[in-house]
Order: C-alpha cells, then sequence, then structure tokens
C-alpha cells in the first residue's frame, strides 16, 4: 500500500511554519490589569506565552519618564539560553500595553512574507537619541524608525541580537537595539527588518491619526488607514495608553455589533453562590452642597438590596441645610446598619484633607474600609446620584473588577458620571463611541480614563495600590480628574458599565434653599424627579385605564398630586403666613376689587407663579385637550392660588361664575382626618362631589354654565389649590 505524504504548507512559495513553533515571550513583573487583559487576548487567538520576570522587583524605570527597560533584555537573555530549538520563533513583546487583534496562522503568515529572520515593529517618531536619525536606512514607503516592544524572529537570530548585552538593568533595550539595527554589518548579519507598514506590529504614539477600529462579519481589527493594513499586535507605547485602552474595549472580539459583549459574563463573582456571608462594604455617602431631593436619596439607599448588616454608612456632609435630612433618616434606620458615622459641616477634620475641598472626602471614606481588615468593598456614593435600580451593589459586585461604575445620565442631556477620552491637557473629551453608550446603543462594560459620583473599589486595592494619600493632590487638576490620573498611572483600569439602568444624576445647577419645601421648584431643572415626587402614582394611567370620573356634567374628577405634593404646597402656604383677609378690597389682582373673596396666598407671592404654569402645561393640558375636543390651551392663568377654609374664618363661598375659561380646583388634604364637610355643588345640575379625594383634581367650565358654590367646612381646616386657566 502507498502511503501518502503529507504536503508542507506553504505560503507564495515559502515554507510555512508551523503555529506549535512560535512561543509568545513577554516580561513582567507584576500582574496589572493591563497584563489580565494581554494574557485574555492572547488566550483567545491560542497564542502559547512564556512569563519571565514574574515576582521580581522591577528595575528599568518608567517609559513614561525616560529611556529604561534593559531588565527586559537581561530576562530574555538567560530565558533564551534555554532553548535548545532552533527553527523555533518567537514573538517578544511587551505585555500591559497590548493586545492581540489576530491569531498566530496570520501572524506567521506575515512574519514570513517579510523574508527576514528577524522583524521588528516601526515607529514614525525616533527615540530615545535624535542624534541617530541620519544613520537609519531609508524606506520608500512606511514608519522609518525601530520600535523595540515587539519584535519577532528565530532563536538563533535572535541569540545573536542579544549576545552582546552587558547593560544594565535601567539601560535603554530601545537604544541597544537601534545601535544593531543602524550598524549595517549587524543588520545584515542577524538578517533584521522594520515592520514599516505595520501589517504585524501597529505601535500607537505617533500614530493615532491613523489606526481606527474596523467592523466586519461579527469581527472587530485595528485598520492603519494609511497603509491600508491590519496590524497583529496593537501596542500602546509611550503617552497612548488611553488609546490601547479603547481599542482594547473592541479588540479581540471583545466588543461586535453581531454579538454585543462577548466578556462582560466572564470572570463574574456571583453572589448567589456565596456559602459564606455577603462582602462586607463601606458606603461614602458624600454631601458637599445644596442638593434637591435628599430626602428620596434617603429612601433608595434604604431600598438597597444588600444585607443592611453587611454595610456601614459614613456620611460626609458639608453643607447644613441637610442635617435634618440626615438625623430624620438616621433616627429611623440607623439600627439596621453594622456601623454609622457622620461627619457634619461643624466637625473640623485635619488640616491636610480639609484643605482641597472635594474628593479628599474620600480620605475619611476609605479609611473606614481600608483599615477594617474585614472591610471587602468601598462604594462612594454622591448624593446628586439617584439610584433606581436596587440591585445596582449586587451587579457592581458580581462584575469582579477594582473600579466600576454604574453609567448615569443627566435627564435630557448627554452628560453622564464617566469620559470616555481625555484632552491633553486631562480635562473631557468625547471619545468616538461614547454617544452610542450613553445612548444604549452600545451595550457592555468600558474601560474608561473617568468616572466620578458613584463607584466601587475592591478594598484589597485601597491596602496596597491605593494607600497613597497623594491620590488626590494636583497642581493642575480639580481632586476628583486628579484621583483618576493617578488610578490610570499605577496602572489601574477604571471601567463603567451599562449593562443595566441604574438611574441618573440630579442637576444641582440654581437649587435654592430659601424656601421650606425646595424641591416643589425643581419642575424646570430636574423634571423627572420632581414628577416621581409630587406627581400621582396613578397619573399616567389616567387615559390607559380610563381613571377620570365624571361626577357631574362636564366636570372631570382625576388624580394629580402625591400625597407629599398637597401636604409640601399646604406646608410652603402657612410657612409663608400671609393669607388675604377674605374681604373684596384685593390689591393683589387687577383692578383690586374681588367680588367672591376667599382667604387665600397666591402663587405668585411665593414665586411661584413659573413653576405652576409649567405644571399646569405638562400635567392638566393634555387631559383638557382630551376631555374637551376641540380645545387647546397654553395653560395661561389669571390667577391660581390656595384657599383654606375655617368654620371660625371662612367655612365655605357663595355661588359664583369663576372668570376662566376653566378651572381646576385640586384637594390639598382629606376630609376625615382633616376636616369635616366641605365640597363643592354646582347649581344648575343640582350635583355635588362632598368628599374630595385628597391629591385630586376637579376640572369644569367657568364662566356661563357652572354656576357653583363651596360647601362649608364645619369641622378643621380644609385646603385647595384653585387656577383659572384661559387658552
Amino acid at each position: 500500500m502507498l502511503r501518502k505524504t503529507p504536503v508542507p504548507l506553504t505560503w507564495n512559495g515559502l515554507l510555512a511554519v508551523a503555529r506549535e513553533k512560535l512561543l509568545v515571550v513577554t516580561v513582567a513583573t507584576k500582574e496589572t490589569d493591563g497584563f489580565k487583559r494581554f494574557l485574555g487576548s492572547a488566550k483567545h487567538f491560542n497564542y502559547t506565552v512564556k512569563v519571565l520576570g514574574r515576582g521580581q522587583k522591577w528595575m528599568s524605570g518608567d517609559y513614561m519618564s525616560g529611556p529604561g527597560g534593559g531588565q527586559k533584555v537581561r530576562l530574555l537573555k538567560e530565558a533564551l539560553e534555554e532553548m535548545k530549538n532552533e527553527d523555533k520563533v518567537i514573538l517578544f513583546i511587551d505585555s500591559y500595553d497590548v493586545v492581540f487583534a489576530s491569531g498566530p496562522k496570520e501572524l506567521l503568515k506575515k512574519f514570513q512574507q517579510a523574508r527576514h529572520k528577524v522583524v521588528f515593529s516601526s515607529e514614525s517618531l525616533i527615540w530615545p537619541n535624535r542624534h541617530l536619525e541620519d544613520k537609519y536606512p531609508h524606506v520608500i514607503v512606511g514608519n522609518r524608525f525601530l520600535g523595540s516592544g515587539g519584535f519577532i524572529g528565530y532563536i538563533p537570530n535572535i541569540k545573536e541580537m542579544v549576545a552582546d548585552w552587558t547593560g544594565k538593568d535601567n539601560d535603554s533595550d530601545q537604544l541597544f537595539f537601534t545601535k544593531i539595527y543602524i550598524d549595517p554589518v549587524k543588520r545584515k548579519s542577524i538578517n533584521i527588518t522594520l515592520d514599516s507598514k505595520c501589517r504585524l506590529f501597529q505601535n500607537l504614539h505617533g500614530a493615532l491619526d491613523e489606526v481606527v477600529l474596523k467592523f466586519e462579519d461579527g469581527r472587530v481589527r485595528a485598520r492603519n488607514v494609511l497603509y491600508d493594513t491590519l496590524p497583529v499586535v496593537i501596542h500602546g507605547n509611550g503617552p497612548t495608553k488611553l488609546q490601547i485602552n479603547y481599542l482594547g474595549n473592541y479588540i479581540p472580539n471583545t466588543w461586535t455589533f453581531e454579538t454585543g459583549c462577548t466578556v462582560c459574563h466572564q470572570d463574574l463573582h456571583p453572589l448567589t453562590a456565596l456559602k459564606s456571608e455577603y462582602p462586607l462594604v463601606v458606603i461614602g455617602v458624600f454631601i458637599q452642597q445644596p442638593t434637591p431631593f435628599v430626602t428620596m436619596f434617603f429612601e433608595r439607599l434604604l431600598k438597597l438590596q444588600y444585607p443592611k448588616n453587611r454595610l456601614k454608612l459614613f456620611i460626609y456632609n458639608q453643607e447644613a441645610h441637610h442635617e435634618r435630612h440626615i438625623s430624620s433618616f438616621l433616627k429611623e434606620h440607623r439600627s439596621l446598619y453594622q456601623d454609622v458615622k457622620v461627619v457634619g459641616p461643624e466637625e473640623e477634620m485635619d488640616e491636610a484633607i480639609s484643605r482641597l475641598t472635594t474628593y479628599m472626602s474620600f480620605l475619611p471614606f476609605s479609611d473606614m474600609c481600608r483599615k477594617d481588615k474585614d472591610c471587602d468593598y468601598f462604594f462612594l456614593l454622591d448624593i446628586q446620584v439617584v439610584l433606581k435600580n436596587e440591585n445596582t451593589l449586587k451587579i457592581l459586585i458580581e462584575q469582579n473588577l477594582p473600579i466600576v461604575a454604574p453609567m448615569l445620565t443627566r435627564v435630557g442631556r448627554l452628560w453622564s458620571n464617566f469620559w470616555g477620552a481625555l484632552s491633553a491637557e486631562g480635562y473631557y473629551a468625547r471619545s468616538e463611541d461614547y454617544v452610542d453608550i450613553v445612548q444604549g446603543r452600545r451595550v457592555g462594560v468600558w474601560n474608561v480614563p473617568y468616572v466620578s459620583s458613584v463607584y466601587l473599589v475592591k478594598a484589597s486595592l485601597l491596602r496596597s495600590e491605593l494607600a497613597d494619600y497623594e491620590l488626590f493632590n494636583s497642581n493642575t487638576l480639580d481632586p476628583d480628574m486628579a484621583f483618576c490620573h493617578n488610578i490610570r498611572d499605577k496602572g489601574i483600569f477604571m471601567y463603567v458599565t451599562n449593562m443595566h439602568t441604574f438611574g441618573r444624576i440630579l442637576s444641582t445647577d440654581n437649587y435654592q434653599t430659601s424656601h421650606l419645601h425646595n424641591d416643589l421648584w425643581q419642575i424646570f431643572e430636574n423634571p423627572v424627579d420632581w414628577q416621581e415626587r409630587y406627581i400621582h402614582e396613578n397619573y399616567t394611567y389616567i387615559m390607559k385605564d380610563k381613571l377620570i370620573e365624571n361626577p357631574c356634567p362636564d366636570v372631570y374628577w382625576f388624580p394629580i398630586f402625591s400625597d407629599v405634593a398637597c401636604n409640601h404646597l399646604v406646608e410652603e402656604m402657612e410657612h409663608y403666613g400671609k393669607w388675604s383677609g377674605g374681604g373684596n378690597k384685593d390689591t393683589r389682582i387687577q383692578g383690586g376689587y374681588e367680588n367672591v373673596p376667599t382667604i387665600d396666598i397666591h402663587m405668585n407671592q411665593i414665586n411661584f407663579e413659573k413653576e405652576w404654569h409649567k405644571f399646569l402645561l405638562e400635567y392638566i393640558a393634555p387631559i383638557t385637550e382630551k376631555m374637551y375636543p376641540g380645545y387647546y390651551t397654553k395653560a395661561q392663568f389669571e390667577l391660581a392660588f390656595v384657599v383654606r377654609y375655617k368654620p371660625d374664618e371662612q367655612p365655605s363661598l357663595r355661588p359664583h361664575h369663576d372668570a376662566s375659561t376653566f378651572t381646576i380646583n385640586i384637594a390639598l388634604n382629606q376630609v376625615g382626618p382633616d376636616y369635616q364637610g366641605g365640597g363643592c355643588r354646582f347649581l344648575r345640575y343640582d350635583c355635588s362631589i362632598q368628599a374630595p379625594r385628597k391629591g385630586w383634581s376637579l376640572m369644569h367650565p367657568g364662566r356661563l354654565t357652572h354656576y357653583h358654590e363651596g360647601l362649608p367646612t364645619t369641622a378643621g381646616v380644609r385646603y385647595i389649590a384653585v387656577s383659572f386657566v384661559d387658552p
């Protein structure tokens, strides 16, 4: 029997190198987040990786501040002495700032096509010695200068190349390899060339404008548009760490349009699998300035789905206005938490901390976790954060990331609690994917350069890399930006997730504290939160579920205000206290004469008329147009006021027509608990509403048809909000 002889694989006449002959070699003295990302990309493409220097001290300096890297050459030289297989191919690359974009087959094919024994990555910038520029060989097309962060070659040739290394660990590897390359004799002997068109290696420094993401057929590659190449190895050398982080959000196939996020469910830390107690979390609540809806903040904090006995609270409050809100919350709920500490505006703190007015408050927060050996996580939570997702804390812990923030946005704006990119000065810049992430067209877990307002930090970081109290210090940046800058410099990744809907961030612009219930005035700045707080929970179901009642002809009755809205409006009026006398003479209205007077306070007396008009326009006008077909209104009102009825003051109101196209009459308290009697009677129809529901509005025509009277209040105090509305 004749046996078939396997035909060797060839590329353009070249004998192909089998992938098992390839070994990736890198140096990593520390397992950074970047190193883990590198290994993840290598595993994705089934590269075999040998790591040198693990557990050793890094002695080669900081590439950002000056040359170094000699330790890498020494370790490589030592490792090569143990390698005897001369037909083996070595890919020697950095790892902290490198990702693979394709697999060994493509890499080896492109290496073979280079027709040299050693191929170095290339750069458009010369470093570290510009005086050597004239000694470099010229190239017709492509980059001219050598980059030492990546090269590929056969073992004998690489051994010959590093044989003469006798330098120190902090000497420059780039300079060492450059001198070999610019020496014509050595270049020829070792058979070295550069990957000038970035077919194998893409160094990002000096080439950011050349590199774009290419999405095609469920794959993501980095494409060099200048040379129209698809490099296999992407290296964020020099000051391009943010750019490699951005590309690493997609490469290799981390996120595609077809699959979405492919790694977001890897390496999770599911709490449901725990056989012991939940991790201990210190929650740092940060209050720096007057903020709306603080009461609701603490209500949501209480609703977080996490065992309260595994939570410690540290409330840092710089605003006296909110002391009553904190006190009220703790009076009711302090005992639920394992521990609670409050630092108020009256307490003096260490001078080194207090001189930084913003995020330096993180220090006492984080210390509560850092110095507690049982603390597992620190959760920073600014007071303007609206966490609607009660499982937020669980979700963030399960992500098992060093620092992770839930994505929050400001309603109606592209403003969020993360930045997708930075300007050269370290301030906000918009990344290409920012809008898609904010608007939910791209969903995943994203490595970003800046997070704020709310984020989870592993306690192990606070006790190691983040033990430095200078984290918030900078001569040029605000403390929060300084914090993120220093985090980035330490090689720690920060993430933001939009895998779930978490909530939003309040606007604190123009928030005044001159009223009793200042949140009433937030209908413009924070309309969603205003609605949640003050509009009846059934309002949105009015049309769908036919909640509008018709107790009398052309009189409509529907829920509009929450109990809180009713209480706040009544309390605000009583706090103001300047009730009218109930006489016909009234200087507040045009003409100075009121035909049918009531004891009342007008909305404009408490500077609430603009907010009231907005309320009418947003919440009353749509119902008016539905119930009175063909009638459209801009909700202009001549009068809007709160009326007070008391048996010994003004118990009722005589029959009258309203000076309006239509009138709304909202009951602000409840018959029975608050007062007896009351109600409204329409005389023409002999029809009465005698038990008005708190928060419900009557709406009826004003002039001509609906002659009506206010029925006597026989006990207690009755309040109603009235508006005379015209087109």
